[in-house]
């Protein structure tokens, strides 16, 4: 069953609440706490070689991001390699992630202040198993209760699989319309690609990943 998640909070409050904390901190102090994930998710192995993106919400008005630049092991990121990105995805101050219109897309459609993208490979093995029902369902496990608002390990999250295309403004519409169809999910997966969440906060958007990839390993291995 595609279980939608009991969190209902609405998009606005979210979106002001973030940048309220955000506009606190200079760019140079929030390309830092990037690096930081980055290297603490490449610990992880969720980010191998160069793979994996993240990015956090300046401004949703006009929109504007920071986000890691294309091509940048993670294990390895600094605030150097955290750009400037606008709301076309161009910057000026280099190539960012080729998958910078799906941050876009997700800061757009949920309000969000941090958007992470990781390559694990249970993430990549569930999105191609469960690719054809479109999904996975996840249910019964104490961790769902580190998603926002999720209050019971009762609760079935249910996580859209999409197929992956390199043609990103295609994706990017497709993101559009599964966000648009499930609009209390936390997160969706790419087809043999990995896992993109999102947060309020950057904080909250790094619990996402670790709550996240904890489950899609207990279900995996209780799969094999």
């Amino acid at each position: 069953m595609k279980g939608e998640s009991t969190y209902s909070r609405g998009v606005a409050p979210r979106a002001q609440s973030a940048q309220d904390r955000i506009v606190s901190l200079g760019s140079a102090d929030l390309a830092g706490q990037l690096a930081d994930v980055g290297r603490r998710f490449d610990a992880r192995n969720w980010v191998l070689g160069t793979s994996g993106n993240f990015s956090i919400v300046l401004g949703h008005d006009p929109l504007q991001l920071l986000m890691t630049r294309s091509g940048v092991a993670k294990g390895s990121l600094t605030a150097d390699d955290v750009i400037e990105v606008d709301a076309d995805g161009a910057s000026d101050a280099g190539r960012p992630s080729a998958e910078a219109r799906l941050h876009i897309e997700i800061a757009q459609a949920r309000g969000a202040g941090a958007v992470l993208h990781t390559h694990s490979i249970w993430s990549t093995v569930l999105s191609d198993k469960y690719a054809p029902a479109r999904g996975i369902g996840i249910t019964g496990y104490e961790m769902l209760k580190g998603l926002e608002g999720v209050v019971t390990h009762e609760h079935q999250e249910w996580i859209p699989i999409l197929e992956n295309d390199q043609d990103m403004v295609r994706l990017a519409g497709r993101v559009r319309q599964v966000l648009a169809e499930h609009p209390a999910c936390h997160a969706f997966l790419l087809r043999r690609h990995g896992l993109y969440t999102w947060g309020e906060t950057l904080p909250e958007a790094v619990r996402h990943v670790e709550i996240l990839e904890f489950l899609l390993e207990a279900v995996g291995r209780a799969n094999r």
